[in-house]
């Protein structure tokens, strides 16, 4: 399985002057804008981690899912949640020709958790010897910051104020997240089943 990522969240999208604020940063200067640049890398680092952790996509943006082998007939599993909309899904022989699955062989099953593109019949289309499947589809919560939900937009605020405040540290061991942060985003983890459950 590989998941693309085929459009990024511009910086408009992201909430700087939000994040100025929430980091008490002077204003009605000159140059007020002079650590922008900086500021979004932060939040981009935060959105990243806390996107990487829970396995939900903030703000909205295409993805291409290939997979060559299906783990059920019927379904494909996307990585990410909540996703929008397929847009296609097609048949990627060895050779790289591609054959488009027509819209009305399958459909979207919404799940805040694990989203599948689901059959409409017995199974999806049986993928080439050596090809994949591949699955283009919109994932986000929305297109601007306001369509966040609020703790996770609290969470990455956080999480970019802890990268702010320790961008000189070296100390700090790798992966180290704020109880905060943690305690935030817990509700929107991927449940984990066994079992053989899919």
């Amino acid at each position: 399985m590989m998941l693309n990522e085929v459009t990024t969240v511009p910086d408009a999208a992201l909430p700087v002057e939000q994040f100025k604020a929430h980091l008490r940063l002077g204003s009605g200067f000159g140059n007020d804008s002079v650590q922008d640049a900086v500021l979004v890398s932060f939040l981009r680092a935060a959105v990243t981690a806390i996107e990487a952790r829970t396995g939900k996509v903030l703000i909205a943006r295409d993805f291409v899912l290939s997979v060559t082998a299906l783990a059920a007939d019927d379904a494909v599993a996307l990585p990410v949640a909540p996703v929008a909309a397929i847009g296609a899904v097609a048949l990627v022989d060895r050779a790289g020709d591609e054959t488009p699955v027509g819209g009305d062989l399958f459909w979207l099953e919404r799940d805040m958790h694990r989203p599948r593109v689901r059959s409409v019949g017995h199974a999806l289309p049986t993928i080439p010897v050596a090809g994949t499947m591949t699955v283009s589809f919109t994932a986000g919560y929305g297109a601007v910051w306001s369509e966040v939900p609020a703790d996770l937009a609290q969470a990455v605020m956080l999480l970019a104020s802890h990268y702010y405040e320790f961008r000189h540290e070296t100390t700090l061991s790798e992966g180290c997240m704020p109880f905060g942060v943690t305690s935030l985003i817990e509700r929107y983890k991927p449940i984990r089943l066994g079992g053989g459950v899919r």
